[in-house]
């Protein structure tokens, strides 16, 4: 892994946290691909069966910020903390999940606990990785609340009834996510 000058990898956050910041106000998260290297993973746990995961620039951009994104037009994903490790070209982002419908106390919806993304730089501004992470069972809750308030959209009662079935949801058994992502011999 190489080292990267710890300024580009700032301004590449920079960039990166700007996008993420318009399309959380625009719900259009179709420039987010641009970020990615053409033969990029982008991956996540989505249970204890389960990992999502995409591989290559269209998949990232047909799956990641698109499938997967579809009911969530306009939450935001707001950082609160980066970690840069310019000897590696490692980045770890912590964001919080924030709904953009109230709940009957007035307050936003919010996933509580930690959510973020772990992303290895490629250099030219590109993620050659990146790898989420977030509380599943306070996703569900939120959800089940959202639901049980009617509060849903359409698209993600219809997303959350494809369950498994949804593009890119990949067996744990079929990926690990270390080897893959982390190269590291088993």
């Amino acid at each position: 892994m190489p080292a990267f000058p710890r300024e580009e990898l700032e301004e590449m956050m920079r960039r990166w946290v700007a996008a993420n910041d318009d399309a959380g106000k625009t719900g259009d998260w179709s420039k987010m691909p641009e970020f990615f290297t053409e033969d990029a993973v982008y991956s996540w746990n989505t249970g204890p069966n389960w990992e999502f995961v995409a591989n290559g620039r269209k998949q990232i951009a047909d799956w990641a910020f698109g499938t997967e994104m579809s009911g969530l037009e306009k939450w935001t994903y707001p950082y609160v903390r980066t970690l840069i490790d310019d000897q590696k070209g490692e980045i770890i982002g912590i964001w919080r999940q924030v709904a953009p419908v109230e709940d009957p106390e007035g307050q936003p919806y919010e996933i509580r606990g930690t959510g973020g993304s772990w992303f290895r730089y490629a250099g030219d501004f590109k993620w050659e990785w990146q790898r989420d992470f977030f509380d599943h069972g306070n996703a569900g809750a939120v959800f089940g609340a959202m639901a049980k308030n009617s509060q849903l959209t359409p698209r993600m009662i219809e997303r959350m009834k494809k369950g498994s079935k949804m593009p890119g949801w990949t067996r744990r058994s079929e990926y690990d996510w270390m080897a893959g992502i982390l190269n590291i011999e088993a």
